[in-house]
């Protein structure tokens, strides 16, 4: 007989259970050979003996085994090793099952149009350093807590109930808590009916878009603009027509221009840290900009994705705080405020538009992720997300001003930028003489990644820049990355 006792490692302190050790064992002595087809295994009451286990314990692991097909019951006879030995599970269809089912690329139609992010095909040194388009610290979210009550969802009575919600538009936890939380930061003035709380900003403005648009159509973007926004548009068969924008915000002149020559379906803007250039749009021109959308009774999505974190004096309230006669969408994220992975947003609007919304949203998600919403209007009533939004918002005015620094005094050569007023990245614009692409290739081969700035590359390169983001960097982090770009600049 194999001393079983010696190549049965237990560990007690392991999650998985003892039955199933043993069972993945014996799996493991099977496939390697060292138990041969057909053999015949002790009994379980002698296996319990030679592992000093519970006999119960070797009954639930032989049961796995059985279930599983490695192992049979003779009557009368014993258990043994099966001679089929299920080395493929579940069987394949394929004769041999020596092909793989997706081996051939499909032959019917699909669109083929839609872009993807840039493939970099290159190795990442084990030191390199990312520097992303302007993420929140994940280091700095309160996980802690969030978990917390995130495991007493999932021991309470209230677990079944939330795991099988109907969606309409979100927990009425957390839209209640949101619409608190709204009108408190951003002078809004709505009720539940008026939000929708979707899988972060992106889903908010891919339905309010797709409400709205249809194939030719005319959209008013800024330009520059955020990039997969204007992805978003032109899938819907919309046409871009583009605005410039410069330090006070986007040209209102051109705004009213392109109204009075074309029927112009929605107007996409982001007045508040815009993206990419980061610029807070001039009161005047907002005051003009409200007075365009009433007058044309204008759609308009207004994207305020990090509203919360503008530092050196109090942030202007959004559009949608003002009379705007329920033309603006307003979108913004959890997101920003937490860490990438934390896909909480939110839509705000008409109550009846919202509804259909709604709707919309169903067909491609039938609840949300409950139980994290859950914990988040947790956070949100105990005042630990104001907390958090204190202590972060402390933390990346440090690093803007250290980042600032730091560019002005090793990159003026190379680069015009402006301190932003708030938020979570510097919009750096590189003089002619260095081409993006070309500070992206060098940067990338001395082991510094620009994630999300290639929207800035390719065909349009008339602006030459990128989004710096700083604000999930450490003050070690942001000195290598200056650094590696003052070297390849000079």
């Amino acid at each position: 007989m194999l001393p079983f006792k010696t190549l049965i490692i237990i560990d007690e302190s392991s999650s998985v259970a003892v039955y199933r050790q043993i069972a993945d064992c014996l799996i493991v002595m099977i496939t390697d050979g060292v138990i041969q087809p057909g053999t015949f295994l002790p009994s379980t009451r002698e296996m319990a003996v030679l592992l000093d286990k519970h006999r119960n314990t070797i009954v639930a692991a032989y049961e796995e085994l059985i279930t599983q097909d490695w192992i049979e019951t003779l009557p009368r006879v014993g258990i043994r090793v099966a001679l089929d030995l299920p080395l493929i599970k579940p069987r394949s269809f394929q004769e041999g099952g020596k092909n793989k089912t997706y081996s051939d690329p499909a032959k019917f139609s699909f669109r083929h149009d839609i872009p993807g992010p840039v493939q970099h095909s290159f190795p990442l040194k084990r030191n390199s350093i990312i520097v992303n388009d302007g993420f929140p610290d994940a280091d700095l979210a309160p996980f802690d807590s969030m978990l917390r009550e995130y495991r007493k969802l999932m021991q309470g009575s209230r677990l079944k109930t939330l795991m099988s919600l109907k969606d309409f538009g979100g927990t009425q936890a957390l839209k209640n808590s949101t619409v608190n939380f709204l009108n408190d930061s951003r002078g809004l003035n709505i009720s539940t009916d008026n939000l929708l709380i979707t899988r972060g900003a992106q889903m908010a403005i891919y339905l309010a878009a797709a409400m709205i648009l249809k194939p030719g159509d005319h959209v008013l973007v800024s330009d520059p603009s955020y990039y997969i926004a204007d992805e978003v548009f032109k899938q819907l068969g919309a046409n871009l027509i583009r605005i410039p924008v410069d330090e006070h915000g986007i040209d209102i002149e051109g705004v009213e221009n392109a109204l009075k020559s074309t029927k112009i379906s929605l107007l996409y803007i982001i007045p508040h840290h815009h993206h990419p250039t980061t610029v807070t749009m001039s009161q005047l021109r907002r005051t003009r900009l409200l007075e365009l959308i009433r007058s044309y009774q204008l759609p308009v999505i207004e994207d305020d994705y990090d509203y919360d974190f503008h530092y050196n004096n109090s942030p202007v309230l959004p559009l949608a705080s003002s009379a705007h006669n329920s033309n603006v969408l307003y979108i913004g994220s959890f997101t920003k405020l937490l860490a990438p992975s934390c896909r909480i947003g939110y839509l705000i609007g008409a109550a009846n538009f919202i509804i259909q919304a709604t709707n919309l949203k169903r067909l491609i998600d039938l609840r949300g992720d409950t139980m994290m919403e859950e914990a988040l209007s947790v956070i949100i009533n105990n005042g630990e997300l104001d907390r958090h939004i204190k202590k972060s918002k402390k933390v990346y005015n440090e690093r803007c001003d250290q980042t600032s620094l730091m560019v002005a005094n090793q990159l003026s050569h190379a680069v015009d930028f402006t301190k932003p007023q708030g938020g979570l990245a510097l919009w750096l614009k590189f003089k002619a003489e260095y081409p993006l692409g070309d500070i992206i290739s060098k940067a990338r081969s001395a082991g510094l990644l620009f994630a999300g700035t290639a929207y800035y590359e390719g065909e349009d390169q008339k602006h030459n820049g990128m989004r710096f983001g700083f604000a999930s960097l450490k003050e070690s982090e942001m000195q290598r990355a200056v650094e590696i770009l003052r070297k390849i600049t000079i």
